[in-house]
């Protein structure tokens, strides 16, 4: 091996390796409140309805930044996005860490999902400008996946065990100070990446979208909490936010989204199997620990070990499912992960009175290979359908979408499968409906996807 082939190498695994941790921690911090949210709520004196603001919290964060964190990574440099976005994850983990208020652990979750956005837009594109190479490319996108599910499977479980021993704020901590690692490590595993000449952030078309964005999640937590008013203003105000960021776009200088990558098939696909990911699988399972907790008579340590069935099968099967796009081609690999995904959450319904989790572990074990298969393409296609030098915001828009799909996936999901304390029968009837509904959502995303791959085949490996 030549020298300098041995450096790309190297450079290569250090780039990977810090984005895979940056990945991990950002979705532990994620999923780790569905380990001890009723802890926090009862230690922080929260009113009503504060747990579902501490559950939608960082989601939120993530959201509104991930495609505003990929512009401005793409137009000022990855590197910098990503260090100042751990940065912010620390300052948002602290918060959190000392909260003594609802309000300040809620705001402290968003500034960590804001912070978060900074790595994960721009984690693949700076492991992408690493090396050009397809297979690089590919086992990138496999390890990111891997983390990610990881990272889910963990986090109730960590905040879990802390709870065991009353430090709920403990997690928080170890999170800053994992942050703080990742932040200094950027400079030494990872080379700047080249701006785009000429361009600047379009702040505009950033302001509109992420209070756009913002609008249209709080309106979707308030129709969850019951308040119609303040949810048909915040909806008429993100509609309206909204419509002004689209006519922005088409009317800028520097757009932050160019639009003509949705005459790409290839784009357009990955951005519909994103969407169905998030309104499918993930929000079901996002409203999974809560039934099993609430309905099937499990602790909340009870209910996150099960669902490691499901989050950890999909770490293992992202790297396993490496070479699938080499042979499948990347939109057809996103069709597979989501019909699969779809058999699999069909085969969670069917419980009845006497139903205990061992009826979950088959449709949790198929859904967890399957969503391993389409993490690892989504990751793969977020940077593959866009010009190299808009990989970050390539990134932001598929993850974007993924986690707008979930909010508005579990609002739903919570609205149906909603049934008197008590009844159930009722809970169980509801938890069936919501698990036929996101069944065929993912089975409908994969006859779409399936459907833009047919109409443009030639650009699956451009």
């Amino acid at each position: 091996m030549s020298p300098g082939a041995a450096g790309v190498r190297g450079s290569f695994a250090r780039a990977l390796a810090l984005t895979s941790l940056s990945t991990f921690v950002a979705m532990l911090a994620y999923s780790g409140p569905l380990g001890n949210a009723a802890t926090v709520t009862a230690a922080l004196a929260a009113p009503p309805g504060a747990t579902l603001w501490i559950l939608s919290s960082m989601s939120t964060g993530l959201a509104v930044s991930l495609l505003t964190a990929g512009a401005l990574a793409d137009q000022s440099g990855r590197r910098r996005v990503f260090t100042l976005g751990a940065w912010i994850f620390v300052g948002g983990s602290v918060v959190c860490a000392t909260a003594t208020t609802a309000t300040q652990f809620v705001v402290g979750r968003v500034v960590e999902g804001v912070g978060a956005a900074g790595l994960i837009a721009t984690g693949l594109g700076l492991v992408a400008a690493v090396t050009g190479d397809a297979g690089a490319r590919s086992t990138a996108a496999s390890w990111w996946g891997a983390s990610m599910g990881l990272g889910i499977a963990l986090g109730p479980l960590l905040t879990g065990l802390f709870d065991l021993a009353e430090l709920w704020h403990a997690p928080y901590w170890l999170l800053a100070a994992v942050g703080a690692g990742i932040a200094v490590a950027a400079r030494w595993c990872f080379a700047e990446t080249a701006v785009i000449p000429g361009r600047r952030l379009d702040l505009l078309g950033a302001a509109l979208l992420t209070g756009g964005l913002g609008l249209g999640l709080v309106a979707l937590v308030e129709v969850r909490l019951g308040g119609l008013t303040p949810a048909l203003i915040c909806g008429g105000g993100a509609v309206a936010t909204l419509a002004a960021f689209a006519v922005s776009q088409l009317r800028g200088r520097s757009p932050m989204v160019d639009f003509g990558l949705f005459r790409r098939g290839d784009f357009v696909a990955a951005t519909v199997a994103a969407t169905a990911t998030g309104a499918g699988v993930i929000a079901l399972l996002s409203f999974a620990c809560t039934f099993l907790v609430t309905s099937m008579g499990m602790s909340t340590f009870e209910a996150s070990a099960l669902l490691v069935l499901w989050s950890g099968t999909s770490a293992v099967s992202a790297v396993l499912s490496r070479k699938l796009a080499t042979w499948l081609g990347g939109t057809v690999q996103l069709a597979i992960g989501l019909a699969a995904t779809g058999v699999g959450l069909l085969l969670l319904t069917g419980l009845g009175i006497g139903s205990t989790g061992a009826r979950l572990v088959p449709g949790l074990l198929v859904a967890g290979v399957a969503t391993g298969v389409l993490n690892a393409g989504l990751g793969r296609q977020a940077t593959a359908t866009v010009p190299p030098d808009r990989a970050a915001a390539g990134v932001g828009m598929n993850n974007t979408t993924r986690y707008v799909g979930a909010s508005v996936g579990v609002t739903v999901v919570g609205v149906l499968a909603s049934a008197p304390d008590g009844d159930l029968a009722a809970q169980l009837s509801g938890w069936n409906h919501v698990a036929v509904l996101t069944g065929t959502l993912s089975l409908a995303g994969a006859a779409a996807v399936l459907a833009l791959y047919r109409s443009a085949p030639g650009q699956d490996h451009g």
